[in-house]
């Protein structure tokens, strides 16, 4: 095992490391050069984050970093972040961006001069097993991620030729912002979270705006409004912190407890519902989707929302059993249910995926509430099922967008004909979305039982919640496994890069789903069981059971498909019965002799499940619960 010093030493190079490689990719202008500084580094951070695995000793292990020099670095990036974000707010006339803006840097300015110099911080840097699930999550998916828009950037501007080609500072951002994501889960001190914090919401700001035009740049505002209120929050949180609790240190915080501790939890976990775009915070997410999909993927997929809920996770003990937890709750499951049946009737890819990501961290944010040991160990187990199979899905959407000049779901006609290998993965990843864990398998045990015990009506919206993802999730798979003979492979013009990405996470969709009572049982276990005392524990004959129904399920399919797509043999091919005298799969002699052409399209239901009329009532009520939740702590 690894001394404390060893520790650290790790966690300032996963923290560091990217932030120096961000500047020397913004600095090469040579575009092999900076694919090889990519790769390599790609590489470090996997490595990195799977020592810190490797040589964890298990428990939290707190470190003392204290130094004059790293906190006034952090101020004055924090004000040049600040100047900046008023310059683009006055720029754009966005004056709600100056606003939030002049409100938290006069807070700070305040609470540095006046609170902060008596305040202590004797532990800036932590490591727990929850870090470490969060450091591999970011490491590894975060790395693959960037490895696929190495091919992916080359063709979108290819695309796009409209477009500026600024690929330079897509990669400087991409890899600050890896950067950033690790300073969240490995920072003690309050005031090194915000600045991280902060430095994902610029980063998303930018690359959401990375297009420039009018869609991309209000969509960006859109995000950086919000995530600044929610940045307004946990600024609010940090001062009273300091100021009544006399600490800065989020271990402290919550282990103290109190009335004092209520206050600033509740406004970090409101800051943690911003940035992981819970309602009535939801609309920032959807528009985001206009963003290149390796941005979609890293940091509103698979990363930067899951810093939103691994926050809330970390205050909820603060929390627990007051009425503040409980509206949390209830936001969770409204989020989670209005969410998914809006899902329904979307026929806009991304935009599925978007609001199936909203929805899956609304369960998170549920079990956090309830804050139970079943609960949390469910929401942690969410979190790494949903990094990897949502990211993968992004991806494969990624690559057919171009191959197929749509996002549109109902353009996915035929697909495993024409992309085969990309369907095969795009199947893992929604098996991997609706099967594990809150389908029919994994935890759907403990969740219920968390929800029974806290409200039965949480279990109706899980119950109808999970309804709805299975129907919207179904219907698509259905799309894309439509057969029609004679059309065009288009697999072949997809870069080794963005192949490299989809085999690896299809693999990791499958390998969690194999390994994950080791997981259980090596990190998230352990970590509950320090947090309450006692962890819920697995029946062997039920993992048995569920391992294999769920790897039957989850790869009896893309295997089969892919015998077809690597394997040129002859094989009959049956037409379609299509209802009269077929003249071809698709073509068919009706009963007057015409010939009339089988067309399939998806029910989407809008009159029931309408994206305008569910998404005012969700928002209509996340205010009254978010308002509640802030208020009773006030009061």
């Amino acid at each position: 095992m690894m001394g404390p010093e060893g520790h650290v030493e790790t966690i300032l190079f996963l923290i560091l490391f990217p932030a120096g490689v961000s500047l020397l990719l913004l600095s090469i202008p040579v575009k092999s050069v900076r694919r090889t500084v990519a790769v390599i580094a790609n590489i470090a951070l996997i490595a990195g984050a799977i020592r810190l695995l490797y040589e964890s000793s298990g428990g939290t292990v707190r470190f003392e970093l204290e130094s004059v020099w790293i906190e006034r670095s952090m101020l004055a990036l924090e004000a040049a972040l600040s100047a900046f974000v008023l310059y683009m707010g006055v720029r754009y006339r966005r004056y709600l961006v100056v606003l939030f803006t002049l409100l938290q840097l006069g807070l700070l300015v305040h609470f540095e001069t006046v609170a902060a110099p008596g305040i202590h911080v004797a532990h800036s840097l932590f490591i727990d097993n929850f870090s470490i699930i969060l450091a591999l999550i970011i490491g590894v998916i975060g790395s693959f991620i960037c490895l696929y828009a190495i091919g992916y950037i080359e063709e979108y501007h290819e695309r796009h030729k409209e477009s500026e080609d600024n690929r330079r500072v897509f990669f400087f951002l991409m890899y600050l912002f890896l950067s950033a994501m690790f300073g969240i889960v490995f920072s003690n001190n309050l005031k090194w979270i915000y600045f991280f914090w902060e430095v994902t919401t610029v980063c998303s700001f930018l690359l959401i705006k990375y297009h420039e035009d009018e869609e991309s740049i209000g969509s960006a505002f859109s995000a950086l409004t919000m995530n600044l209120l929610g940045g307004l929050a946990f600024a609010v949180g940090i001062s009273y912190a300091g100021i009544y609790a006399g600490t800065l240190e989020l271990d402290r915080l919550i282990a103290d407890g109190g009335a004092y501790a209520v206050f600033p939890a509740a406004l970090i976990a409101f800051s943690g519902l911003a940035k992981s775009a819970q309602l009535p915070f939801s609309s920032w997410l959807t528009r985001a989707m206009v963003a290149p999909t390796p941005v979609s993927a890293l940091l509103h997929s698979s990363t930067m929302v899951k810093a939103g809920v691994y926050i809330i996770i970390k205050v909820a003990p603060a929390l627990k059993g007051t009425l503040a937890a409980a509206m949390l709750s209830y936001l969770g499951g409204l989020t989670f249910l209005v969410t998914s049946l809006i899902a329904i009737s979307q026929s806009n890819a991304k935009k599925v995926l978007a609001y199936s990501t909203i929805g899956n961290l609304g369960l998170v944010v549920a079990c956090a509430g309830i804050g139970t040991s079943e609960a949390i160990w469910s929401a942690i187990l969410l979190i790494v099922f949903h990094a990897v199979a949502k990211s993968l899905m992004f991806l494969c959407v990624g690559i057919t967008e171009h191959k197929l000049s749509s996002k549109e779901i109902e353009n996915m006609d035929f697909l495993i004909m024409v992309m085969p290998k990309v369907s095969a993965a795009m199947i893992i990843g929604i098996s991997g979305m609706f099967l594990a864990p809150f389908g029919m398998l994994i935890s759907k045990w403990a969740t219920l039982k968390a929800f029974i015990d806290f409200n039965p009506i949480m279990a109706i919206i899980l119950a109808y919640g999970s309804a709805a993802t299975l129907f919207f999730w179904t219907k698509w798979m259905g799309k894309i496994i439509t057969i029609k003979y004679g059309l065009k492979n288009l697999e072949k013009v997809v870069s080794p890069w963005e192949w490299t990405t989809l085999a690896v996470l299809s693999f990791m969709t499958i390998g969690v789903c194999i390994i994950f009572p080791v997981l259980s049982s090596a990190l998230i276990e352990p970590y509950i069981t320090e947090l309450f005392g006692t962890s819920p524990s697995m029946d062997r004959f039920n993992i048995i059971i569920i391992m294999i129904i769920m790897l039957g399920l989850l790869t009896m399919l893309p295997v089969a498909l892919m015998y077809y797509a690597w394997l040129d043999k002859d094989y009959k091919r049956v037409g379609t019965y299509l209802g009269g005298a077929n003249v071809d799969n698709i073509r068919f002699l009706g009963s007057t002799g015409e010939e009339l052409t089988a067309d399939i399209r998806n029910y989407y239901l809008d009159s029931f499940f309408s994206e305008k009329r569910l998404f005012d009532f969700g928002w209509v009520a996340a205010v009254f619960l978010v308002i509640l939740m802030i208020g009773v702590v006030i009061t």
